[in-house]
């Protein structure tokens, strides 16, 4: 197939189409080989890309392939595809670091203001296109935010004047002024985000290129990043591409949307509501992201409600209300409920949709309370002589009775660093078996938290054991025989050269035979699809291979405890699900997971209980019905999951309350809910692979100082993806076999 280009050229037709319910049954129209001009003679493009093609070294076929569209002032194209399929290789062409600084092969033509970027230095490029990496840590170069921001116009040769002008406006629309002198290093992994896009505002280029702009943002942030955006978009001013998994974020300013097959190749092109509806299936069979409110209004069809095709959740809720579910009279605009005004560039959702009846209707209210604070107690916390007079959180309704020990607790525990305090006076207490989701706006102490309870970070003594056992005391090998920990950025706990010896090392360092350890890592290949990668060095795989590999590492020994940072970041749809039935799978085996996550949906789908933490302190904690009802997400700033805001507050019992996707009328049933906003059931989900455990200590369960038998690593039914974005390796054996659908975040 031919890359897509129509809509390039067409001013009038880049533009979002409406949300129209009678539009659902539309397909994405193919398009033409080359971008078309129509008698309005719209803006020169930007970045004109035609028939690009780009091959790694020792790759045996090009990733992405044959990719053809163009950006004009006033458009944001955003690019999806499976995981390998090329995106980020597309992106670093777009100004001519592939193939000047990473070297590949190209065929085809990437022409920026009409000239050819092949023949163009990448510091002339670098003025037409600014570019924001996955990992903002891997373009951040200087010593302090302000000089950060500076540092490309100063390149650049800007006057002096003109530079602190472009810094001061850049850092205010991104939220850091007030950080303007601080470190890089000490602003939380969303706020070093968040300078990274500053930088690229900073330096004035007419084009963007952002590759997963808002995978380390809590929702609040990831909001204002794309108010800023769409401000920019709306005006004119700039042209975007966006790689992006968050979306509906993305969808409140993509104009068009570019789809990648799984051999990098474009498999459909249009305006959003062309191909989130009319090519639902496709982008099922590939395992992309999809919006959350198209999934659940699917659903919602199946069971006899028409709500039209939504792609946003505010279009979702004035469906709902147009349809008499809402309990309030205000229903200003009900009979536009298909149109989708969060869906495009037409400006910022409204989080109610306009609807002003209280969207935590239904909430437990007092009886949820713990205090006269904004923390949540289950109702089997218990009560402790503590300065502030807070409720000890409890230990939420999970999996387990009340009278169990906690395996992992905190009691005062307070972290200070460079004279800040990042945590302070934490107290939890964590049963076996739980699946606990840790969230908060960024920098408000949930990574500290997490690797204070893990040993990574070690923990003042006496305010942290696990099994009875102080960690701080803890040898490292018995801490990582009782906690798994999964980084935040995958990069950062890689030792080895190869993806096979990653997964090993920490095996050999157990001292495990070598049958045994060839056995663990085989099962553990296997599992996150990763086998047909085993001799690549894991800096060159994509970014959600990294983060598959990051997951595997920590669970290759068998620890009774897994910590995650961010899990589901960087991920494709079925990987992520994957990845989330894995997670489930060792829960419900007796695996305690922690999990830290800016995805609230998910949070709402798979955790017993949800842990809020805000300005370094826990806000809340309780079983998650309950903490989602208390409005305290609302009260630190990052707002309620998808489902909770379209679903509160309606007359309908069906509906009213709905929190999960697998709750909705019309849910398919046998699926697990996938990572991110939206994650749940959708057209076509498969089945959960069962996890394979054996008897033997060298391919799938291994003992703890304990005794206790635990989990392997072993699952049937993965599906392997050769393919990279750095390293494309042999054909992939096809899609992932489809699972629930929804869109992250």
């Amino acid at each position: 197939m031919t890359a897509p280009g129509a809509a390039a050229g067409d001013g009038a037709s880049a533009r979002p189409a409406p949300d129209d319910g009678a539009r659902g049954t539309a397909s994405p129209r193919p398009a033409p080989d080359r971008p078309t001009r129509d008698d309005a003679s719209p803006p020169a493009p930007l970045v004109d890309v035609r028939a690009l093609s780009i091959t790694h070294r020792d790759a045996p076929r090009p990733t992405p392939a044959d990719v053809t569209f163009a950006v004009r002032p006033g458009e944001a194209l955003l690019v999806l595809g499976p995981s390998g399929c090329g995106k980020s290789t597309l992106a670093l062409a777009l100004n001519g670091l592939v193939p000047h600084e990473v070297w590949a092969e190209t065929d085809g033509e990437v022409r920026l203001g009409g000239d050819d970027v092949a023949g163009m230095p990448v510091a002339e490029a670098a003025a037409r296109v600014a570019m924001v990496f996955q990992d903002p840590d891997a373009q951040i170069v200087t010593t302090s935010v302000h000089e950060e921001v500076a540092f490309g116009a100063e390149n650049l040769c800007v006057a002096a004047d003109e530079i602190d002008r472009r810094v001061d406006r850049a850092l205010r629309q991104v939220g850091l002024l007030d950080r303007r002198d601080d470190s890089p290093d000490a602003l939380s992994g969303g706020g070093r985000q968040r300078l990274a896009i500053a930088a690229a505002l900073a330096q004035g280029a007419p084009l963007i290129v952002l590759d997963e702009p808002t995978a380390n943002l809590d929702p609040r942030g990831a909001r204002e990043v794309y108010d800023v955006l769409g401000g920019l978009v709306r005006a004119g001013e700039v042209g975007l591409v966006l790689v992006e998994h968050n979306l509906d974020e993305a969808l409140r300013v993509a104009t068009r949307v570019l789809v990648l097959g799984h051999d990098g190749r474009p498999v459909l092109e249009g305006a959003p509501h062309e191909v989130f509806v009319g090519g639902a299936e496709v982008l099922e069979s590939l395992g992309v992201w999809q919006p959350v409110a198209t999934v659940a209004a699917a659903a919602l069809r199946r069971a006899g409600l028409d709500v039209g095709a939504p792609l946003t959740i505010e279009a979702l809720r004035t469906a709902l209300r147009s349809t008499g579910t809402c309990t309030c009279n205000s229903r200003s605009g009900s009979g536009d409920a298909a149109v989708d005004r969060g869906g495009g560039p037409s400006g910022p959702a409204d989080s109610t949709g306009g609807c002003s009846c209280d969207s935590r209707a239904g909430r437990a209210g007092d009886a949820v309370r713990a205090d006269s604070g904004s923390r949540v107690a289950s109702p089997d916390s218990t009560d402790a002589a503590t300065g502030s007079g807070d409720a000890v959180p409890g230990p939420g309704d999970a999996t387990t009775g009340p009278g169990d020990a906690p395996i992992l607790t905190a009691a005062g525990l307070t972290v200070r660093r460079a004279g800040r305090t990042l945590l302070d006076d934490a107290t939890l207490r964590i049963r076996p078996g739980e699946f606990v989701a840790v969230a908060g706006p960024n920098g408000a102490g949930k990574t500290t938290l997490l690797q204070a309870l893990a040993g990574i970070v070690a923990p003042p003594r006496g305010t942290v054991a696990v099994d009875g056992r102080d960690v701080a005391r803890l040898r490292v090998r018995e801490l990582r025989d009782r906690i798994g920990y999964v980084f935040q950025n995958p990069e950062h706990q890689f030792l080895a050269t190869t993806v096979r010896d990653e997964l090993a090392l920490e095996l050999r360092n157990q001292g495990f035979a070598d049958d045994a350890v060839d056995a663990r890592v085989a099962e553990s290949l296997a599992r996150f699809g990763l086998d047909g990668l085993a001799e690549l060095h894991p800096f060159l795989l994509s970014g959600g291979q990294k983060r598959r590999l990051s997951v595997a590492t920590a669970l290759v020994s068998g620890a009774s405890v897994l910590v995650l940072d961010e899990p589901t970041f960087g991920q494709d749809r079925a990987r992520a699900a994957e990845l989330v039935a894995v997670l489930t799978e060792l829960n419900a085996a007796g695996t305690t997971v922690i999990m830290a996550t800016h995805d609230l949906q998910l949070a709402a789908e798979v955790a017993d209980r949800l842990v809020v933490v805000a300005d370094a302190r826990i806000a809340a904690d309780g079983p998650v019905r309950e903490v989602l009802a208390s409005g305290v997400l609302d009260e630190v700033g990052i707002g309620q999951p998808p489902l909770v805001r379209a679903f509160g507050g309606l007359a309908d019992e069906r509906l009213r309350g709905i929190t999960r996707m697998r709750d909705l009328p019309g849910a398919e049933t046998g699926a697990v809910p996938a990572a991110g906003a939206g994650a749940g059931p959708g057209p076509g989900a498969g089945s959960v692979p069962t996890m394979r455990t054996t008897t033997d200590a060298g391919t799938g369960v291994g003992r703890g100082a304990g005794g206790d038998a635990r989990p392997g690593t072993g699952r049937d039914g993965a599906a392997a993806d050769a393919s990279t974005d750095a390293v494309a390796g042999g054909d992939p054996a096809g899609p992932a076999a489809p699972g629930p659908t929804g869109a992250p975040r």
